[in-house]
């Protein structure tokens, strides 16, 4: 048995289709990233399904992995119009939505005229996003959220798709700050990325320090983005993967009956982790090749997508626990 998510679904013959058209241009997506980034395919993969899934993602790393490189890449081979903020401790919240200023016609008469911020993009690129103040960083709740902004009381709706990219340091390194919980809940992934393997590190090596360097090209457009996010979004979910996604995010939260999360775990998941994991795994599905996600792909997603929508009690830190080990503690105990 299947479960459809308020739109009914394709027929068969015509989800066949449109999924072959999907999958053939997915494919291009990934040959087209694959020459400008080297290695990381899982970092690759999960923020393709973040962006194919219609949200937003978290990359976290030390400098120096290619964050910044893989969305300005993503940015071209999607074809979409793209913005980058450099965030700094000195950065405004107007200096990312805009602001109003009072000009004066010809005739002696004032008004206000909005002049938009970088966020009026369709891919926004958070560059270091923790090295700014929480204010700061707070200014992107209600676009990450509502797809509008509010400036001086009036709306101000952004472009469609709209897609914020993220890229941050180690909370550990010298000055930065924790996101708001509220904002990383809006996140739909957290992706990490660690060192590259030994002979992706050759080829970096080898193909980014001559007189010439891969560029990406535009294989995508943004409309044709939003068709397969559409498609994504009209897939059959099974009712084996529905009881799985509730099982696994009811079970991260304490108060639920469980006793090592009632041990370990200060806070859990809300139902917008249940939301992220239903939408990525029909899009890790497509990504595959396949029409229906799977249980497998929920338990793959579990950790980009929990991770950073939990927070460990103080007895787990101080016994050197991680969020992801209880993670993978509860994907081991689904099976």
């Amino acid at each position: 048995m299947s479960v459809m998510l308020k739109d009914k679904p394709l027929g068969e013959k015509e989800m066949i289709a449109e999924a072959e058209r999907a999958l053939a241009d997915i494919a291009r997506v990934r040959e087209g990233v694959g020459k400008v980034i080297f290695g990381q395919q899982a970092v690759v993969e999960r923020t393709l399904v973040a962006l194919l899934a219609g949200g937003h993602a978290l990359l976290v790393g030390v400098p120096g992995l290619a964050k910044t490189k893989l969305v300005e890449t993503l940015g071209i081979v999607l074809g979409l119009d793209t913005n980058r903020i450099q965030f700094t401790p000195d950065l405004m919240p107007s200096d990312i939505l805009g602001s109003e200023v009072l000009e004066q016609d010809s005739g002696g008469k004032r008004s206000f005229r909005f002049i938009s911020g970088p966020i009026f993009a369709q891919l926004l690129m958070a560059d270091e996003i923790n090295r700014a103040s929480p204010r700061t960083q707070s200014a992107l709740l209600q676009s990450m959220q509502e797809y509008h902004v509010t400036v001086a009381g009036h709306r101000h709706d952004l472009p469609s798709p709209f897609h914020v990219l993220a890229t941050q340091n180690p909370l550990e390194q010298e000055g930065t700050y924790p996101l708001p919980e509220a904002q990383l809940d809006r996140f739909l992934m957290q992706v990490d990325i660690d060192y590259p393997e030994l002979e992706a590190e050759r080829r970096i090596l080898i193909e980014t320090t001559g007189v010439s360097d891969q560029r990406a090209a535009p294989v995508l457009t943004a409309d044709r983005l939003k068709e397969i996010q559409t498609l994504i979004r009209r897939m059959p979910v099974p009712e084996s993967v529905v009881e799985a996604i509730l099982n696994l995010v009811r079970s991260a939260r304490p108060g639920q009956g469980h006793a090592d999360t009632d041990k370990h775990v200060a806070w859990g998941p809300g139902p917008r982790a249940s939301q992220a994991l239903t939408l990525c795994a029909r899009a890790r599905a497509l990504y595959d090749g396949r029409l229906a996600p799977s249980v497998d792909d929920v338990h793959a997603l579990a950790e980009p997508v929990l991770q950073h929508r939990m927070a460990l009690t103080f007895a787990a830190r101080a016994e050197g626990m991680s969020v992801r080990d209880v993670i993978a503690r509860l994907v081991k105990a689904q099976g």
